[in-house]
């Protein structure tokens, strides 16, 4: 009766023991997969890109208008029909080159009549030149009475005089003959034609004939906040200052000139400076009346710091970086930044050169968290889906 009872008992404890092997067996591995989890959080995919050092031009900018330095309306001196017109809206043109032709036949008719009449008027005082030589000397042997000497010599007088008159008529009826050609005053582009071949021209026609405006140089009017004024005094006391025009969207770069003189008052309804600045401008790529951004530079900075300007964010604290370090992790970087200019970011304090600071992905990050950097393609899709992403201001 007794070995009936210690048999199960024995058969229990065993039974007992292989249960808690199969359970220890059978949780290890999530406890160990737990903690691992733990310790390897999963990293994050940025962009990154990296500190520079080099010489950074430090620039002020304004918005310009672009204002032709002659504006000349072409109009006749004489009225008379016009017979030719010889250029083209919108072509260029230099200073005496032919614009129009009024029709010269009826001065060029005065001035063969008026040189006939001066033709008459020498011959008569030729005549009258050799009939005083007669009477001086008949009056020098007492033939000839002193009144009829003086009487030729005051006709050889008058002759000479109208001969004079005539040389005066002749000059004027030149001028008016030269008027007939209506020629550029300046070198620039002419606009649209006010009146056609066919038609009578008047001086006192106000829209004359065509408009022409010079466009090398050219200059831009622009302003700047009078804050800047000291500086920019400054500067132009050590030389002059180079000045850049660019498109509204400064995507394109339209010449560069010189700054020429500052205005002599600030504008008080608006707190700014006038500026004006000249340009080349050989390839026509400013023109009158444009509205361009205007690129002031006032000097650079060698051995400056940039970085992409996406990389620059802003917080409660001011401008911050995420700055990448050698295991990979992120930390946040107060700087200080001096401009924005082209894309990329100036940096006076926070940053080193050659540092690797994100500049896509931020949104992902915070202080601490790990990063894969991504290169290429993925990095070109990730700024790509990250812009996507973000909100529009």
């Amino acid at each position: 009766m007794l070995k009936r009872i210690v048999i199960p008992a024995a058969l229990l404890l065993v039974l007992l023991a292989l249960g808690s092997v199969l359970a220890v067996t059978h949780l290890l591995p999530f406890e160990r997969k737990t903690t691992q989890a733990t310790v390897t959080p999963p990293t994050v995919p940025v962009v990154a890109g990296t500190v520079a050092q080099h010489d950074v031009p430090i620039y002020l900018t304004g918005v310009g208008t672009v204002i032709a330095y002659n504006t000349v309306v072409v109009r006749s001196q004489i009225q008379g029909q016009l017979v030719s017109i010889n250029f083209t809206e919108g072509q260029s043109v230099h200073t005496g080159d032919l614009l129009a032709q009024i029709d010269p036949r009826p001065y060029q008719a005065q001035i063969d009549q008026i040189t006939a009449t001066r033709d008459r008027d020498q011959a008569q005082l030729k005549n009258a030149q050799a009939n005083l030589d007669r009477y001086t000397q008949l009056g020098a042997k007492g033939w000839a009475t002193p009144q009829l000497v003086e009487t030729q010599t005051a006709q050889v007088a008058e002759l000479q005089n109208a001969i004079k008159a005539d040389e005066a008529l002749i000059e004027a009826a030149k001028v008016q003959l030269s008027y007939t050609r209506l020629t550029s005053p300046i070198d620039g582009v002419v606009g649209i034609r006010q009146i056609d071949i066919g038609n009578i021209i008047h001086p006192t026609d106000p829209n004359g004939l065509v408009v022409v405006t010079q466009l090398q140089p050219i200059s831009v009017i622009f302003t700047l906040p009078e804050t800047d004024l000291p500086q920019v005094q400054q500067q132009l006391a050590k030389g002059a200052l180079t000045v850049e025009a660019y498109s509204q969207d400064n995507t394109i770069k339209l010449d560069e000139g010189k700054l020429d003189f500052i205005d002599n008052e600030i504008l008080q309804t608006t707190g700014s400076v006038r500026f004006k600045a000249e340009f080349p401008n050989p390839a026509h790529r400013l023109w009158p009346g444009e509205l361009i951004n205007v690129w002031l530079l006032l000097n650079t900075r060698h051995d400056g710091l940039t970085v992409s300007a996406a990389a620059v964010q802003q917080g409660p604290q001011g401008p911050y970086v995420y700055v990448i370090d050698a295991g990979g992790a992120v930390a946040v970087r107060p700087v200080k930044v001096a401009q924005v200019s082209g894309g990329q970011a100036l940096i006076d304090s926070g940053l080193s050169a050659n540092e690797q600071v994100v500049i896509d992905g931020q949104y992902k990050l915070t202080p601490g968290s790990r990063v894969t950097v991504l290169h290429g393609k993925a990095a070109q899709e990730a700024a790509a889906q990250s812009a996507q992403q973000s909100p529009i201001p």
